[in-house]
């Protein structure tokens, strides 16, 4: 009998908001509910897949509804929301956001309403152009629940308040991407393996603005994890030319992938 063929993997979009911290680069992460069946308990980034209406707002860009998706869940799983007033340069100011997120943001949340439908209600647009392209990672095709994941990198606005829903995210945190690493190698943190190699990857950078300039030159390399036998044991296998430090890795978190 021939194997089932994979799942289809869902396109989806994660955002790694940051800030310059006392100490240097901080990024925002969430706990997700442990109830939930995709990586539930594990520190994450904020993201979600991708919905029909984003991309009425893609325009020419190839990586235009994920990009919109990522503002989106952003929006809705944190407060943030990336977004200008039409023909503006600056972000919306939190005591405009405070307002829009009052007529909007549980309407968005249930599905009531698209991110097209809100902006166009507020006279907002989208900032797209302030996601820089981090990152390509799909789930192996072994997997039951699998997604096509884009990870953008954007500087958090910075009056604006990054918070948890309390919902699908429980806990929330500014974290050092070194510390978030660490306290996952204590036992203190939960990590897919994903999360775990893209704040590898981010902890090169001293500061919001390096790491933003160095995701605006980079190639971003299609990552889908795999399996293989080393040695005695099992490893983690991904594209050494997608700068992650190397092509093998030992199996440290669960779920591992």
């Amino acid at each position: 009998m021939a194997d089932a063929p994979p799942v289809p993997a869902r396109p989806a979009a994660t955002v790694l908001l940051l800030r310059d911290g006392p100490a240097g680069l901080e990024v925002f992460m969430v706990v997700r509910h442990r109830e939930i069946e995709f990586a539930g308990g594990a520190l994450v980034f904020p993201g979600g897949r991708v919905e029909g209406a984003d991309g009425a707002l893609a325009g020419d860009d190839p990586l235009g509804a994920f990009r919109v998706a990522g503002i989106r869940e952003t929006f809705e799983e944190c407060g943030v929301l990336l977004a200008r007033p039409r023909g503006e340069a600056e972000m919306i100011r939190a005591d405009r956001l405070l307002a829009v997120a009052d007529r909007h943001h549980a309407a968005l949340g249930r599905g009531e309403r698209s991110l097209p439908e809100v902006l166009a209600a507020e006279n907002l647009e989208p900032a797209t152009d302030a996601l820089a392209h981090f990152a390509h990672w799909v789930t192996p095709a072994s997997r039951s629940k699998r997604f096509d994941t884009q990870f953008f990198l954007a500087a958090a606005p910075p009056d604006q308040l990054a918070v948890h829903d309390g919902l699908e995210s429980v806990e929330s945190v500014w974290i050092a991407p070194a510390q978030a690493v660490a306290e996952a190698d204590a036992g203190q943190r939960r990590l897919v393996f994903a999360t775990r190699k893209n704040l590898e990857k981010l902890a090169q950078y001293a500061t919001v603005a390096d790491a933003m300039a160095a995701a605006r030159t980079a190639p971003v390399v299609r990552v889908q994890p795999e399996m293989v036998r080393a040695g005695e044991g099992w490893r983690i296998s991904i594209p050494v030319e997608a700068g992650y430090g190397g092509g093998l890795f030992e199996v440290t978190d669960a779920p591992a992938i």
